[in-house]
């Protein structure tokens, strides 16, 4: 008598590691967005597709982004940073009112980055060793910024000399299109970012601070000169952004850029990053100031809207990020 045959042996199924993990939801979430109000866009309006359009969108915003990124480091160790406005504004008043006095271009632009380093140092000094929270120092230093521009004048310089205007009016062709000096700096300053944030120590240690501050310090991390620098790195990036903004407007305005704190705190928010820290991407940012700006340029293509809507559709989709961001947070298993 035969034995039967031996069954097959029954297939294991290997387990399908294609899922998208919970922290890269936020940033596809906002580039679907993106996508979906530029395609509504090209949809409605004829020309919207254009690549000139897609260059406008960062050149208009370029100065934005730069903000945003400083604004993202604050916010990925659970800080705010509400003074990137004023110190923008500020930038630009020393800028031009030194350039009026007939200083030289290059150290214009030195004194103006090292006063909004120097802006930064302060507030971040405020929070770390006197205990101030975030919301209170740079507010104080928002009111400071707007203050000393009004000290500075009242009135708008206008930037007439030679090399800053030759900057700020040139134009690079690429191909069918063409874009400005600013969306380059722009761009370095989002590679550079994204290099120090997950390439570096010091990159490490923000995310471990916004993770929990008190397991990073337990680890020998150095916390406190972490969150010193994130606001001396916003303060940078609000300075530099403020002479992109010189650029862009070719004068010096002590309401210049009033409520730029917002917006920044809207892209890096809709772009991703928790306000409570620890998880976010500056590619994310850039997505969120891409999707205001193409609000924005429905908005002017329309023609017949307020610009105010520009308003009213930024705050529903920060409440719908925030949303999800609380949906992803529940969802995480707690170790």
């Amino acid at each position: 008598m035969t034995a039967p045959p031996l069954a097959p042996p029954a297939r294991q199924r290997v387990p399908v590691t294609t899922r998208v993990p919970s922290r890269f939801l936020p940033v596809i979430a906002t580039f679907v967005v993106f996508v979906l109000t530029f395609g509504a866009g090209s949809i409605r309006y004829e020309g919207f597709a254009s690549g000139q359009v897609v260059a406008n969108l960062f050149i208009d915003n370029a100065h934005l982004i730069v903000v945003a990124v400083g604004m993202t480091f604050v916010i990925l160790t659970g800080g705010i940073d509400l003074s990137v406005g004023s110190v923008v504004a500020l930038s630009t008043m020393i800028a031009a009112a030194t350039l009026r006095a007939g200083w030289p271009a290059w150290l214009v632009v030195i004194v103006v980055l090292a006063t909004g380093a120097l802006l930064g140092l302060g507030m971040g000094v405020m929070i770390h060793r006197f205990g101030v929270q975030p919301f209170i120092a740079t507010l104080a230093g928002m009111f400071l910024a707007r203050g000393l521009c009004f000290v500075i004048s009242v009135e708008s310089i206008s930037i007439k000399e030679a090399r800053f205007y030759d900057i700020a009016t040139a134009s690079i062709p690429m191909g069918e299109v063409s874009i400005t000096y600013s969306v380059v700096i722009a761009l370095v300053v989002v590679a550079a970012a994204a290099y120090v944030l997950h390439l570096t120590r010091f990159g490490r240690t923000v995310y471990a601070v916004g993770g929990s501050e008190s397991s990073a310090t337990l680890m020998g991390l150095r916390t406190g000169r972490v969150k010193v620098g994130v606001y001396v790195i916003s303060g940078f990036c609000s300075a530099l952004g403020g002479l992109l903004f010189s650029f862009y407007m070719l004068s010096g305005y002590s309401l210049h850029a009033v409520g730029l704190e917002l917006d920044a705190i809207a892209a890096v928010v809709v772009g991703g990053t928790l306000l409570a820290g620890g998880v976010g991407y500056v590619v994310g940012s850039v997505f969120g100031v891409l999707v205001l700006g193409t609000v924005q340029t429905l908005i002017s293509f329309e023609g017949t809207l307020s610009s105010w809507w520009t308003k009213i559709v930024i705050g529903v989709l920060l409440l719908a990020f925030i949303a999800l961001q609380r949906v992803i947070v529940r969802r995480q298993p707690v170790t």
